[in-house]
């Protein structure tokens, strides 16, 4: 029992010495190479305006900074619970209990027979990875309701659902995880109560405050993040001769110029290719085991990601959330894609807030640093379609399934996937 305990004993202690140092680097980040104090001015600026505007009913209209579904707005008020703290200090308090759930929702699944603690060293080693920047904004928060989800399904798909929608109201992604699920009642079950889940969360919201969806409109409006893949191609044709420049706009860098428009287009037509993958993907797949629900999650929101006019260094807590909840089973065919997702990450810390600067002036520095970073997360999306289409094909040795998952010869009854 006592050697059964030590992992979780060392996870713990990594888990605590890691968010203290991101909690050092949060109270420093006023430092040039930890972004001149612009990571924590999120929250204790922005974050905060938009919570007095929603402390009066409403959510945020004609500012182009609201881009976020309305149950972002219950996030952004929960740091008012915690009295006695300031707005900032509740918010980072709330983002870290939110960490450390994460943490042990993939303790909890990683010992279980079967699975393994990797998912939870992953998420401890590599969000520090992002120094202080996962304090200071709310996708902790927005991954727990996907891991949540996914870690759900094998006891339950209505709370699979629910936890989807729940995610999904706060900032749309979290739907994806229940692409991977087995067709049939399971599938049936899940999406009902996520529809269910959804669309009593936007009454509520509508009821209680005015323009809930006022977010449409400035995410419509948005162009090319210089952090984008097509951000990237442009900063590169820059030294080319491209006569565009970077602009601050819709709460990020921009590129402006010609043919801009031309590769947002480009980028919501790759967007389109990704889901018709996705849904080719559906349709051919024959085999599920525990972890396939996992990996297509993965998969979907790396290929949603990588070819979005926008890709935000917070944007990779959303993959090394489901990174780690991949690594929780065994049976996962995704570790190679973990490594490269941490592998992005790293460099991301080093793109913002290092070097944001030689990033937004286009140099030769900002440009190889993007290069890298969006390099190996385009490898790891093909890569981890490629891994996904195979694991679920036919072989000759295994007959195919349009409903429940054939148990591998390593699975237990505890394993299999069951529908509620």
């Amino acid at each position: 029992m006592k050697h059964r305990q030590l992992p979780l004993v060392s996870l713990a202690a990594a888990w605590i010495v890691s968010r203290a140092l991101m909690l050092w680097l949060l109270a420093h980040n006023t430092e040039r190479l930890l972004g001149h104090g612009s990571v924590a001015r999120e929250v204790w600026r922005l974050y905060f305006h938009w919570y007095g505007i929603l402390s009066n009913g409403s959510f945020p209209t004609q500012d182009t900074l609201w881009q976020y579904p309305p149950g972002a707005g219950a996030v952004l008020m929960s740091p008012g619970l915690l009295p006695g703290l300031t707005y900032f200090q509740a918010f980072v308090t709330l983002t870290l209990a939110t960490d450390a759930l994460v943490t042990a929702v993939l303790a909890h699944a990683g010992r279980r027979p079967g699975r393994s603690l990797m998912g939870a060293a992953l998420w401890t080693g590599g969000l520090p990875l992002l120094l202080h920047i996962p304090l200071a904004r709310y996708d902790v928060q927005v991954t727990s309701f996907a891991v949540i989800a996914l870690l759900t399904l094998s006891r339950s798909r209505r709370a699979c659902g629910v936890f989807a929608a729940l995610g999904a109201l706060v900032k749309v992604w979290p739907v994806l995880v229940l692409l991977g699920l087995t067709r049939g009642r399971a599938t049936r079950s899940a999406w009902t109560w996520a529809a269910l889940t959804g669309a009593v969360g936007l009454g509520l919201f509508a009821a209680l405050f005015e323009h809930p969806l006022a977010f449409l409109e400035q995410q419509g409006g948005r162009g090319v993040q210089i952090e984008s893949l097509g951000g990237t191609a442009l900063s590169l044709a820059r030294h080319a001769g491209w006569p565009g420049r970077s602009r601050y706009r819709y709460g990020a860098i921009e590129l402006v110029g010609p043919h801009v428009s031309a590769v947002a287009t480009a980028s919501l037509v790759l967007t389109a290719v990704a889901f018709g993958l996705l849904l080719l993907w559906r349709v051919r797949a024959r085999r599920w085991n525990e972890a396939t629900p996992f990996d297509t999650a993965l998969c979907a929101v790396l290929l949603f990601t990588v070819t979005s006019r926008v890709i935000s260094p917070q944007y990779m807590i959303w993959l090394l959330g489901l990174a780690a909840v991949c690594l929780t089973s065994r049976h996962t065919v995704q570790r190679p894609v973990a490594a490269l997702v941490v592998a992005a990450t790293a460099v991301s810390a080093v793109a913002y807030p290092a070097f944001y600067g030689e990033v937004t002036a286009c140099t030769w520095t900002g440009v190889a640093l993007m290069l890298t970073r969006n390099g190996l997360l385009a490898t790891a999306a093909v890569l981890s379609y490629t891994r996904l289409w195979h694991s679920t094909r036919p072989t000759p040795t295994t007959p195919t399934t349009t409903g429940r998952p054939h148990p591998t010869p390593h699975h237990t009854p505890q394993d299999a996937l069951t529908t509620s």
